[in-house]
């Protein structure tokens, strides 16, 4: 048996151990934490399937090959592959419809493809803009975002060409 075998029973003990140490009731924490998880799927998952539909609805009338067809004479020239045009659009407004869509890609692709690749990399390169910024601006009660989602939405396309640059020269 390996070494690696063990991390995960070894951690889950030093969890319990630190939890005794600081008489916390480890158990009720654990429930506490997974009925939250829940709350937050649930919670998110009407705006999931929302933009999945909307993503499938541009795919399926054409007007996602129609943009990505305008738009590809400049992403040649960026060195960004086509077909990663619908993770770029649905990143800034949700991290896991991008997983979605980084998911189909690879699938459709391969992981090991370039396409496959700079998908990956773009989804780990780049943030979601529109909920970071509800989140955490919400947080401390700011009202007018004034320069900072532009700011962060080019900090986002910096993402995907840096990805996509990455991609090309390391692979």
């Amino acid at each position: 048996m390996s070494y690696t075998a063990w991390i995960v029973p070894l951690l889950l003990a030093a969890v319990g151990c630190v939890g005794l140490f600081r008489r916390t009731d480890v158990f009720d924490a654990l429930v506490t934490g997974g009925a939250r998880g829940l709350q937050v799927v649930f919670r998110i998952l009407p705006t999931l399937t929302a933009l999945l539909a909307a993503v499938s609805a541009l795919r399926a009338s054409g007007a996602l090959d129609a943009l990505t067809a305008l738009l590809h004479p400049l992403l040649a020239k960026l060195g960004i592959p086509a077909e990663t045009v619908p993770l770029m659009f649905i990143r800034p407004f949700s991290g896991s419809g991008a997983l979605a869509v980084g998911t189909e890609l690879m699938e459709t692709y391969g992981p090991d493809s370039q396409i496959g690749r700079t998908a990956a990399v773009m989804l780990g390169a780049t943030e979601t803009t529109f909920y970071t910024v509800a989140v955490y601006f919400g947080a401390v009660g700011v009202k007018r975002t004034r320069h900072a989602i532009p700011a962060a939405l080019c900090a986002d396309l910096a993402g995907f060409l840096a990805a996509a640059l990455a991609v090309r020269l390391l692979f």
